[in-house]
């Protein structure tokens, strides 16, 4: 290669970065700016968070939590205003991304791919909902359940969780649903580019469902209604999803056999 034909790559590769850059600087200052907004309404954000605990006790006036240490809150509000900022700014962060790949996409791709900007963030939101107002209100009443009234020659032991603990477990199970709630999105996207198809789903069904499991063990809380509440789910998802495939598959045969009765008909003058 010489000389020139180097020059002539590194441009290229320099506008590529340079926009790539300023995509970057664009989606971190969506970020910045959610972030602001999200801290000053950081302690409404966690009350909100704090609904499931309170309807499993029953009354919001019980709900007490603690922190133990002078910095504990504040930093528990960091977390939830960068939590809120990420999730507020996906769309922008989503188009940026979207702007950088699209030049270097055909139409048709560019369109096959515009629908999963959308489906993305609805899944995820749809997972987050999931998890507010039904699953955490169950494993909320399971974990009370433990509580012991004192009393008899019995110790009171009493559920008093900390800000930042209860946070964390509810971020954890907020980004697993809203990461499994991915899965038409991920399947669909494979099935496209034709590494899956519907019968290949089909015939892993069954290492669908133990992998279900094995991922609700590991990203959820030990116990049986957290992995069931996100087990079932990614299944029902899984099946969905096959679902999805079947129709892309159909549709592609419709296009392929509509693109062979075109040239078909093209052909005869011909003949």
């Amino acid at each position: 290669m010489s000389q020139d034909d180097i020059e002539a790559s590194r441009a290229p590769l320099i506008e590529h970065l340079i926009e790539l850059r300023s995509r970057l600087i664009r989606a971190m200052i969506a970020i910045v700016i959610a972030f602001i907004g999200c801290f000053f309404f950081a302690k409404q954000i966690y009350n909100v968070l704090l609904l499931p605990y309170a309807w499993a006790v029953g009354d919001a006036h019980e709900v007490r939590l603690i922190y133990t240490a002078p910095q504990e809150f504040f930093l528990t509000q960091l977390k939830v205003a960068l939590f809120g900022a990420i999730f507020i700014a996906f769309p922008v962060i989503a188009v940026q991304v979207y702007k950088f790949v699209a030049p270097g996409l055909y139409k048709n791709e560019r369109q096959a791919f515009t629908p999963y900007l959308i489906a993305t963030p609805i899944l995820f939101a749809v997972g987050a909902a999931l998890v507010v107002f039904g699953l955490m209100p169950l494993a909320m009443r399971f974990f009370l359940s433990f509580e012991q009234m004192g009393g008899d020659g019995q110790a009171s032991i009493e559920l008093l969780p900390k800000v930042n603990e209860y946070l964390s477990l509810v971020m954890a199970l907020i980004l697993a649903f809203g990461l499994v709630f991915q899965l038409p999105v991920i399947l669909t996207l494979l099935a496209r580019i034709g590494i899956v198809d519907s019968d290949m789903l089909k015939r892993q069904r069954r290492y669908a469902i133990v992998a279900a499991f094995i991922v609700a063990a590991v990203l959820t809380p030990p116990d049986v209604i957290s992995q069931l509440g996100l087990a079932i789910p990614a299944i029902l998802l899984y099946e969905a999803s096959i679902i999805a495939v079947k129709m892309i598959e159909k549709n592609r045969a419709a296009v392929e056999e509509a693109e062979e009765a075109e040239t078909e008909k093209g052909a005869e003058p011909a003949a």
